[in-house]
């Protein structure tokens, strides 16, 4: 259970959040259209005469996006409805040409799923937690209007009218800003590795309307809604429900009551408003599409569908923490993102070839360059990193390095940054720039007995127990080889020297 709490003048409130996701489905053409769905072109440039809703056009679904849906579905664990059916919900606006969206108001292709997210205690989260899905159905997006071309007038482009969109809708569930945070995080995260929507929130390819509304702690009727529309980020998300749950609690105490609208969020002011009522809602007149004939799937559809799904994010954090032995904040890390997992997989594999090793024995050091030392050392240079060096055998060649002793952690990353740049092999770099460690236990034991000899106190010291000169004799050791010495010959060195 979450501990997020508003503190208000009549005691403490919890908040009740539901999600509404619009997720645009990964398809080179339109739901019912062949124009197509990429990103950035001209203002309608792809909209065919479906999408402009011109006299004798019909419908033809795209039965990729049925098989979209369906493998999301599958990947939330929900119920997939062999049975589903299309609806008209009409009301009239400039962007929507045809005067109603073809959604799936009454038999919707997906059911019940559910979403788990993982316990973050530092986000708020104390425990793992199963969010409850209510249903995914298939519909068509708007066009769009642009308010900001002409001083007098509002200008269309219809380029994502007809576009597809799943409507996944979440149980009301969530009960603080974080967990609906990491449930947008998760779910883009689903459909990422599923393929079925790229997750692009800032080109909004998915978007979510945010249902929040207030109770006293411990009453078990929830309070009036709000639904505050198309979101399109986390960081978003999140601050609309701060900020919406304190202004329903601040209008409850001071005698008001929330009224069940829908509202908009201004990010610049950080702030909802009023956008229209619901109980002013018109009604939407649902009937079933008579262009299109209901969906009836058949069981080889079904099981292609799940034999094409890939591994899903949780098998896969429990197959690294199990087989890999790695920590579940890593496994979590590494899982989160398609790139991350991909790269660190291609790494591991590389790493343990060139090792001999298994990959279990590979796995942390692996692990720590793919989220820590390699995005530290790319951000570092900026422009001046060229990716195209930056290959699975290069990384893998300064690992091996690193384990054998050859180069310490600091030398890794200017090799690392050399290859970046200019794309030489690893070894090559540590020999001709002077970036191998020492290993020669001749040289080094000369270098501490001149430090020792130089600190005769602090050598009389540490024998009486302070222990936590050795560091200082480490040190100074290594700075005499001017960072070069291997840190663990010094150390062994040492430990004997010192007694």
């Amino acid at each position: 259970m979450s501990n997020y709490r508003i503190q208000g003048a009549t005691g403490e409130w919890e908040v009740v959040i539901g999600l509404e996701v619009h997720a645009q489905v990964t398809s080179q053409s339109k739901l019912f259209s062949s124009a197509s769905t990429e990103f950035g072109a001209e203002p309608n440039a792809q909209v065919s005469l479906v999408d402009a809703a011109m006299p004798g056009m019909l419908p033809v679904l795209n039965g990729e996006c049925v098989r979209q849906a369906v493998r999301t579905g599958m990947a939330i664990e929900a119920q997939i409805n062999k049975y589903s059916r299309f609806d008209r919900k009409n009301y009239f606006y400039a962007d929507l040409p045809q005067g109603y969206q073809i959604s799936q108001l009454y038999h919707p292709i997906v059911g019940e799923g559910q979403l788990l997210i993982a316990k973050d205690e530092k986000a708020g989260i104390p425990q793992d937690k199963v969010i409850g899905i209510e249903r995914i159905h298939i519909e068509q997006d708007a066009g769009k209007l642009m308010h900001d071309q002409h001083p007098t007038m509002s200008y269309v482009d219809l380029n994502r009218c007809g576009v597809a969109l799943m409507e996944i809708v979440s149980m009301p569930h969530m009960t603080s800003p974080a967990e609906a945070g990491a449930y947008v995080r998760k779910l883009r995260s689903i459909l990422r590795y599923v393929g079925s929507c790229d997750g692009n929130m800032e080109e909004g390819s998915m978007r979510a309307d945010v249902n929040v509304s207030v109770r006293k702690v411990g009453d078990p009727e929830l309070g009036t809604r709000t639904e505050t529309k198309n979101v399109n980020s986390v960081r978003f998300v999140m601050a609309v429900i701060e900020q919406e749950a304190r202004r329903q609690v601040d209008l409850i105490e001071d005698g008001g009551s929330v009224v069940q609208e829908t509202r908009l969020y201004d990010p610049d002011k950080n702030e909802t408003r009023s956008m229209r009522s619901k109980e002013d809602a018109h009604d939407y007149r649902y009937f079933p599409d008579p262009d299109l004939l209901p969906l009836n799937l058949e069981d080889a559809f079904l099981e292609e569908c799940r034999s094409s799904l890939p591994e899903l994010p949780d098998a896969k954090r429990l197959r690294y923490t199990g087989e890999l032995g790695m920590t579940d904040y890593n496994a979590a890390q590494l899982t989160a993102e398609v790139e991350t997992f991909a790269r660190f997989e291609t790494l591991l594999a590389e790493t343990a070839r060139q090792a001999g090793k298994p990959e279990a024995e590979v796995a942390t050091q692996v692990a720590n360059w793919t989220l820590s030392v390699a995005p530290g050392v790319i951000k570092s240079l900026g422009a001046d990193a060229r990716l195209e060096h930056n290959t699975a055998a290069a990384n893998a060649a300064i690992l091996q390095m690193v384990s054998a002793g050859t180069v310490s952690g600091g030398q890794a990353k200017e090799i690392y940054e050399i290859v970046l740049k200019i794309g030489r092999e690893p070894a090559e770099i540590a020999e001709t720039e002077g970036l191998k460690q020492q290993s020669d236990t001749g040289a080094i034991e000369a270098e501490i007995d001149k430090v020792l000899a130089e600190n005769p106190d602090k050598v009389e010291q540490y024998r009486s127990g302070k222990d936590k000169l050795f560091g200082f004799f480490v040190g100074q050791t290594m700075k005499a080889m001017q960072g070069k010495a291997n840190p663990g010959v010094v150390n062994e060195l040492l430990k004997a020297k010192l007694g």
